[in-house]
């Protein structure tokens, strides 16, 4: 076989030592467009996996990489006068010409023909001449482009500008994080060692600041120089230098391109490295993605009997560790877009948001890598909570927390979570049960499903209310229970159905009518919420008049019945969200068009709720902080504003949701997928909020309250699946101090001492 492999870099090099291992008999022909020493890049950071992956491919030019390696351990982050290190990371850099020098003298001892100075032309002409081409042509590839209609590439450039230079100046200790304030706005940089005498220096900042430094106009010993000015106190004495000599001017910034294709291959020719997708630079996977997908064309093409088969199997394997990869990437990345909103943070909360940035690195993982380090975060967390310095450590989850003057024990919330189990709006023994279980359970707060201000207001015929005196009653003996046996305080969540009412219950048909006894059904605006269900009639004033009497008799029972707090539910698609969302209000009145005239019967609603509440008492309010239906509905800009109109009405907390406000919407699920917006709100606006969404370990919550991208952390189905989930989280993680009901303390007992064994054992393996 004839392979044509366009493209030089490590991509390109590895694939064809890797092919040439499998199959000396092959020829492979690597086509670079630069000389064999130019090189653009500086350093190439691996990861301790990823040197294992080469040994098992290439103990001997593995052998060779890792002679030229600078290792570190430790992360430094630099920022407002404080230097924090944490340690346990595990990474090597080498530099990239020693990298390329290696790869091309290994190469040639396999009998890869390498030409170097050869433009790469129409990918036909290779197409056609040669069994196999690879295009490892890089971020620019232009394969990619001359074929784009094939391969279907999706490239979105980012918000950031970074410039990649080296410098003399020793960073040998550790991977070290720098963040400076200028006259023109935050510049920061990422470096690290590759050798006895060179680190990489990448400076990035945004597209403000860089504007505003006027580096469009700047010629390029211009920019390197004030780069070297911005960092001059941690560059002793030494200068920035480029080896982008092709390049001019503002030329040598860029904007990084997230590259994802559709297809990585057509015909005979297959897409690798940075060809077919990329991954940011600020975790260090670039090189990692384009060597294991070497390794894997390799592979396949050594074991598969066609080129379509082996090209089938390389994307279905490649594409799932290349989707993780981007993802990890896509959150460090837009870290650091929005680095601005967490510079205020505290020294030892910003490290942490940082090294979390990804989701690769969790709470526990960071224990594994520095415990002395974590536990002085936590103590550090602890005692801004309130908590005595002398007090034992527990875990981010386990502060106290205060909302005027409620005191929480913790901070996990039992979710709202529709039980569809009422009798004409009232509650009943299952209601009592499942929520006196979950209050038992170990949670700090615990949440009641939506109640319903009036009978009209139900989603379904099996939604409790507050709108009778049984219904006060009722909940009256929940409260009393709660308060009597547990730790555990208790929030009404109180909300009108809207346009989502008078439909089936949840484990019927969702969303869907009633088949007989219907009740009209009301919204912001005559649109219904799909095309099964029915139109509900625009609200007048007198219905506003009407309706927001109803919730304020609602809050008036909720503290009646003992209550500690109520939350206004404005999110869903329900009434109250109907008017915030322009994809269900479509108003021409006060009432509608800008985001004021949406927020105005809603902020109606939610002040006079506050007026009837006791001051003393906290009151929150549910957003659906992105419709997931792009600029046509609320985004999570916009959703910060909400969130501030909330706050300045009297929210004490924002509870951040998101969608089911529109059928329109397309959300993006994953681990924790709603807690950006949270992070958003608490960061930009700087307001209590509380994180939702698919939050489902220990390591989750803590990540999350320990980085600051909430205050709360609520779980749903984890409550439903075990009303004690609180209670066994903090077993298996090995806090000792949570306060049990004293009917269960043997089974505490136990469950301590069957955890303390099983760590034992992992120990032991």
């Amino acid at each position: 076989m004839k392979i044509a492999c366009l493209g030089g870099g490590p991509a390109g090099l590895y694939f064809a030592i890797s092919m040439k291992l499998r199959q000396p008999e092959t020829q492979v022909t690597v086509f670079e467009r630069n000389r064999p020493n130019d090189t653009f890049g500086w350093g190439v950071v691996l990861s301790d996996d990823a040197l294992e992956n080469l040994e098992a491919n290439d103990p001997v030019s593995a052998a060779r990489i890792r002679e030229n390696f600078a290792y570190w351990d430790d992360i430094a982050v630099v920022h407002d006068g404080h230097r924090t290190v944490s340690g346990g990371h595990g990474f090597a850099g080498i530099g990239r010409m020693k990298l390329l020098t290696i790869m091309q003298d290994r190469a040639r001892e396999l009998g890869v023909d390498l030409r170097f100075e050869t433009e790469v032309g129409p990918v036909e002409d290779y197409a056609a001449t040669y069994d196999l081409v690879v295009a490892a042509d890089g971020l620019n590839s232009r394969v990619r482009s001359q074929w784009a209609e094939h391969f279907k590439p999706d490239v979105d450039t980012r918000l950031c500008k970074f410039i990649w230079l080296g410098t003399h100046q020793k960073f040998d200790d550790a991977f070290t994080f720098i963040f400076e304030k200028t006259s023109h706005g935050w510049v920061w940089a990422h470096a690290y060692q590759f050798d006895d005498n060179t680190a990489t220096f990448i400076v990035e900042c945004t597209q403000a600041t860089w504007d505003a430094w006027g580096f469009a106009g700047m010629s390029k010993d211009e920019t390197v120089e004030t780069c070297r000015q911005i960092f001059a106190g941690h560059l002793g004495g030494h200068k920035l230098m480029s080896n982008a000599n092709h390049l001019r001017g503002s030329a040598v910034w860029i904007n990084f391109p997230r590259v994802n294709c559709e297809h990585w291959h057509h015909q005979n020719v297959v897409l690798m490295g940075d060809a077919a997708a990329t991954a940011h630079f600020s975790i260090g996977s670039g090189s990692r993605l384009a060597l294991d997908s070497a390794i894997a064309l390799a592979t396949y093409l050594d074991t598969e009997p066609t080129l379509e088969q082996a090209f089938v199997k390389y994307q279905d394997e490649r594409r799932l560790d290349v989707l993780r990869l981007q993802s990890a990437a896509r959150n460090s990345l837009e870290w650091f877009e929005e680095v601005e909103r967490y510079l205020d943070l505290d020294p030892v909360q910003f490290n942490y948001s940082l090294l979390t940035r990804s989701q690769r690195i969790s709470h526990e993982n960071l224990r594994l890598r520095d415990p002395e380090w974590l536990a002085s975060a936590e103590r550090w967390f602890q005692t801004q909570a309130g908590v005595p310095a002398d007090a034992p450590l527990r875990a981010p989850m386990f502060a106290p927390f205060r909302l005027r003057d409620m005191a929480l024990a913790n901070r996990i919330v039992v979710s709202p979570m529709a039980q569809y189990k009422a009798v004409d709006g009232c509650p009943t023994d299952w209601h009592f049960v499942h929520y006196a279980e979950r209050a038992k359970g170990g949670a700090g707060l615990v949440y009641t499903e939506m109640t319903c201000v009036s009978p009209e207001g139900r989603i379904t015929p099996g939604c409790p209310g507050l709108y009778a005196p049984q219904h006060e009653a009722a909940w009256r003996r929940l409260v009393d229970f709660t308060h009597a046996e547990t730790q555990a305080k208790i929030c009404c969540q109180i909300g009108h159905s809207g346009r989502k009412g008078s439909t089936q219950l949840g484990w019927e048909k969702m969303d869907a009518p009633l088949a007989a006894g219907n009740w009209e059904i009301i919204s912001a605006s005559a649109i219904p919420w799909s095309k099964d269900n029915a139109t509900p009639r625009e609200m007048t004033r007198a219905d506003m008049d009407r309706v927001t009497a109803e919730f304020v008799a609602a809050a008036q029972m909720a503290d009646r019945a003992g209550f500690d707090m109520i939350e206004l539910h404005a999110a869903h698609g329900y009434l109250v969200s109907s008017f915030i969302s322009p994809l269900s209000n479509a108003r021409t009145d006060e009432y509608g068009g800008s985001l004021d005239n949406r927020m105005r019967w809603p902020l109606e609603v939610f002040t006079a709720m506050r007026a009837a509440w006791p001051g003393g008492k906290p009151m929150a309010v549910r957003i659906s902080a992105n419709d997931w239906a792009g600029d046509d509905g609320v985004t999570p800009a916009e959703a910060v504003e909400i969130a501030r109109m909330f706050h300045a009405a009297g929210a004490d907390i924002i509870d951040v949701s998101a969608g089911q406000t529109s059928t329109q919407a397309r959300p993006v699920y994953g681990r924790m997928f709603q807690t950006p917006f949270s992070d958003r709100i608490r960061n930009e606006a700087g307001l209590a909020t509380m994180a939702v969404g698919n939050i489902y370990e220990a390591d989750h919550v803590n990540s999350i309250l320990m980085a600051g991208r909430a205050d709360l952390v609520c779980l749903a189905r984890p409550h439903l699946a075990d009303p004690y989930w609180t209670l066994h989280a903090g077993t298996a993680i090995g806090d000792r101090h949570a306060q049990w009901p004293l009917p269960y303390l043997a089974g505490r007992d136990q469950a301590w001492r069957l955890a303390e064994r099983d760590a034992e054992q992992v120990g032991k393996v």
